[in-house]
């Protein structure tokens, strides 16, 4: 039963069905992957030693993320980011290194073995963590782009460490024994990652550094000069699959090239990623390669827990644990002392010092070549991997970690004092993002006094600075509405980026004053009932009106007179806020949608009553004088 299928089969049926309960638990799709791989893998003994081939294939979606994450950055964007790569990225991976091979030094380890050791485990993991922030949605929070940074950083390190290694190597990796036969270590018999046969084998270090710059240059030269030759060349096949096909050569291709040179593949695909990002193909490479990316790293993750080494770890479990535990101890330190220096504060803080406190995948690969190199032995090297794995592992724990510290704390906006309340005026706004903000310029642009009320120093500072007043503080606050003159009011506009707390404050001023108009934001249809249900007068989702208006250009440019468009978009609009009315009144805050029948029953007549309209009005248009 030892076939590709019957193995495929079981990773296939693993991730179907860890990865949905760990989500439906709260504890995100990576440690579902990971503890599917521990079940198939060292628990019930289903898959054996092809876990660790297989690995290597599935490092291609780390290989594609880190692509499409080039995609997403030009050479410009990365010089912006320099003070952040190069002060609080550089800082994490010196003074990481430092701090373990210090600790490797007290073990009894060589300067050398303590350096590599030390480079190895100063980086983190981008899979896992860049994974984790998205499905959190925290990617955009001061955390998640200072988490960001740093990653991004320690990504580009791999470079000069895979260049210095080499030079640390304290002997040569082959011998001549006495009956003038080569031995060479069993190890180091392919220097290339994953198994490749390597150019740089036998080179000294000088020559590793040299070949490795030209490898380099030729991934920034092929993408400025021969990708959008071939581009044009494939377009003009007209065949949609030949799309698919050069990205994935571009992917591939680069990884055979670094892997060539003994570099990391996912580092020459990330090159080429930002060297194509301003290329006019660069949205179609991200469609093509985005599902093979999912895929891969959702393999990669069971391919993680699936190849831990069981009887190496149960030789001498606590002592591993307890080197995992101080590698993510010392690591956490000095990303806490960097969070406080960088002025990261509250939930910030703790997400940068919690999600990179961990190893990562990069780690397999510097301690593989070292132990390629003749810089770390194979002892040493085992025992680093199998703390490596383990401290992945434990990334989605430190994640919950954060989130129970997040539930716990306030934002550090808020640690700030609310301001002195003295204006009133007959428009008060709650919350002055995006939304609100257009809401006061027009208001105030027509001669209307307003007050503006946000929760956010750093928006409120923001106003100030385009000359609008605004006063900070928590807008869901009785004795902050009683001070902005909620009394005399005649419009609440409740434009907060929290769903909950504009319901919460329409309810609060609907008690407060009956005849209040209040016109609030919606983020949803659901957001809509329950604003309706909290007493709001007019309620308008935020993507609404402008998807009405983009389907409006549609019907103008598929046959419409701008007249007709305008009259559909009319028709639609107003025949929406009847349906909601209606749908308003069936809605159950109890039962999901799809499981209240009369809410669907209902949905469909409406629809049904919109269609039938819109066909009457073709044929009167369609018929003769």
């Amino acid at each position: 039963m030892d076939t590709f299928l019957f193995q495929a089969s079981i990773y296939l049926a693993a991730a179907v069905i860890a990865v949905p309960l760990a989500a439906r638990l709260g504890l995100g799709s990576v440690l579902g992957y990971l503890a599917a791989g521990i079940m198939i893998g060292p628990v019930l003994g289903l898959v054996g030693s092809e876990a660790e081939d297989l690995r290597h294939f599935a490092e291609f979606g780390v290989v594609m993320m880190l692509f499409l994450i080039g995609l997403e950055l030009d050479p410009r964007a990365l010089w912006d980011m320099r003070h952040r790569l190069i002060g609080l990225g550089g800082l994490q991976v010196s003074m990481t290194t430092l701090a373990i091979m210090a600790a490797a030094l007290a073990m009894g380890r060589t300067w050398q073995e303590a350096l590599a050791v030390g480079l190895a485990l100063s980086l983190s993991s981008t899979a896992i963590v860049l994974q984790t922030l998205s499905e959190k949605g925290l990617m955009r929070t001061g955390g998640g782009r200072s988490t960001f940074s740093v990653l991004l950083t320690q990504d580009i390190a791999v470079i000069p460490i895979l260049a210095v290694l080499p030079l640390l190597s304290r002997a040569p990796t082959a011998s001549i024994a006495a009956d003038g036969s080569i031995s060479v270590p069993k190890d180091a018999a392919h220097s290339g990652a994953h198994g490749t046969m390597s150019l740089v084998e036998g080179l000294p270090g000088w020559g590793v550094t040299l070949v490795t710059l030209a490898a380099i240059g030729a991934v920034i030269l092929a993408g400025v000069y021969l990708t959008r030759p071939v581009f044009r060349f494939i377009h003009a096949a007209g065949l949609r699959e030949m799309y698919t096909a050069l990205a994935l050569l571009i992917v591939v291709g680069i990884s055979f090239l670094m892997m060539l040179v003994g570099l990391s593949p996912a580092l020459g695909a990330f090159l080429a990623g930002v060297v194509l990002a301003n290329s006019e193909f660069r949205h179609e490479l991200e469609s093509d390669l985005e599902p093979f990316k999912g895929l891969l790293l959702g393999l990669f993750f069971i391919t993680v827990g699936a190849g831990i080494d069981y009887e190496g770890f149960l030789a001498d479990p606590m002592d591993l644990i307890g080197l995992a535990l101080l590698v993510i101890v010392l690591k956490g330190m000095v990303l806490y002392l960097l969070a406080r220096a960088f002025n990261l504060r509250g939930r910030d803080r703790w997400l940068f010092t919690l999600g990179l406190a961990q190893a990562g995948e990069f780690g397999f690969v510097l301690i593989s070549f070292s132990l390629t190199q003749n810089v770390v032995p194979a002892d040493l090297a085992e025992k680093v991997l199998l703390v490596i794995a383990l401290s992945m592992l434990i990334t989605p724990l430190l994640f919950i970690a954060y989130d129970l510290l997040s539930r716990r704390m306030k934002d550090h906006d808020q640690d700030h004092e609310p301001d002195d309340i003295d204006a009133e005026g007959p428009v008060i706004i709650a919350g002055i993002g995006r939304f609100g903000q257009i809401v006061n310029r027009l208001v105030t642009a027509n001669g209307f006094d307003t007050v503006v009320l946000d929760h956010s120093m750093q928006t409120i500072q923001l106003m100030r600075r385009f000359g609008f007043r605004g006063f900070l503080g928590d807008p869901t606050r009785p004795e902050l509405l009683k001070a902005a003159g909620i009394a005399s009011a005649r419009v609440l506009v409740v434009a907060l980026d929290d769903p909950e707390k504009c319901t919460k404050l329409v309810a609060y001023a609907r008690r407060l004053r009956p005849d209040l108009h209040i016109v609030a934001r919606a983020f949803d249809r659901t957001h809509v009932f329950q604003l309706y249900r909290a007493g709001a007068d007019d309620i308008v989702r935020e993507m609404f009106d402008s998807s009405l208006r983009a389907g409006r250009y549609v019907l103008e440019n598929i046959g419409l007179s701008e007249y007709e468009a305008a009259e559909a978009e009319k028709t639609f609009y107003a025949h929406d806020r009847y349906t909601v009315r209606e749908l308003a009144e069936l809605w159950n805050p109890d039962l999901p949608a799809h499981l209240n029948e009369a809410y669907i029953a209902r949905a469909r007549a409406l629809q049904r009553e919109l269609e039938a309209e819109f066909q009457s009005r073709d044929k009167d248009r369609t018929a003769p004088d």
